[in-house]
């Protein structure tokens, strides 16, 4: 059986720097660290429980693994992104929303399945998150945003 989970990219948007910055400059996106395992890099999800729906999920885990509910970010229509790669020779499916943080300031709860974590900008993201399918999403989100 194939493993399923589901997230949310979450990014805030700091104050705009100076009129020549590049457009997406003052967005940066939220990385949790692992504490287990190869301590990889990653937007919060989790495993979909039974009776529950793909976005009831990512909300709920991210209310696990940082400390954040619904209340204090804003899912963003048009954008959902479907990973799909192999973990220990079983496909699995991941499905990311994107959501703005209300408040840039909103402090983070880490769960222990989570060591630290970091709001990175595009390419530093892209460094952390390691795997090419996310390194994708975090292009295909910033694409989207800069696009607006």
């Amino acid at each position: 059986m194939a493993l399923r989970a589901c997230g949310l990219i979450i990014y805030r948007r700091l104050q705009a720097g100076s009129p020549s910055s590049k457009v997406g400059d003052n967005i940066e996106y939220l990385l949790l660290q692992t504490s287990y395992g190869t301590n990889h890099w990653t937007p919060p999800k989790g495993h979909v429980d039974p009776g529950e729906d793909d976005l009831q999920t990512a909300l709920r885990e991210t209310q696990e693994e940082a400390g954040l509910n619904s209340s204090q970010f804003t899912l963003i229509e048009g954008f959902k992104k479907e990973l799909q790669y192999t973990v220990r020779s079983k496909p699995k499916t991941v499905i990311y929303w994107l959501a703005e943080m209300n408040d840039c300031n909103t402090e983070i709860k880490l769960s222990d399945e989570h060591q630290a974590f970091r709001w990175l900008k595009l390419e530093e993201a892209c460094k952390c998150a390691e795997y090419k399918e996310m390194q994708a999403a975090f292009r295909a989100v910033h694409q989207f945003l800069c696009s607006k």
